[in-house]
């Protein structure tokens, strides 16, 4: 499965209705987990963004029908990021930066060796 970082912030209509949001995750919950995903997180928060939620998805395809789908309600407003574990990124960005001599490799850049 996919993990995936969603950032959260309530439209007009979804503050307003705030009371309603405990069971407007509830719904989301049960949502994604019909698609074959699961919520693995999920924060209220102080800052730039209202919630956080750590999810799982099958595929991107899943995440972004589910993303619509919350999003469609007019509740809610969403930046998805997909995430990657740790430890393949590092190998990988090693690897890369050797081969090219610290170039910027895809959309990571990487510090020349010294």
């Amino acid at each position: 499965m996919t993990t995936y970082i969603m950032l959260l912030n309530w439209t007009d209509l979804g503050i307003k209705n705030v009371r309603d949001s405990p069971q407007r995750l509830d719904t989301a919950k049960k949502q994604l987990a019909e698609m074959g995903g699961a919520f693995k997180e999920f924060y209220l928060t102080m800052g730039d963004y209202d919630m956080v939620a750590v999810c799982e998805a099958p595929d991107d395809a899943v995440a972004a029908h589910f993303v619509l789908q919350i999003g469609s309600t007019g509740n809610i407003r969403s930046r998805t990021l997909k995430a990657f574990p740790k430890m393949p990124i590092a190998r990988s960005s090693v690897r890369s930066a050797k081969a090219t001599g610290g170039a910027t490799v895809g959309r990571c850049a990487t510090l020349p060796a010294r």
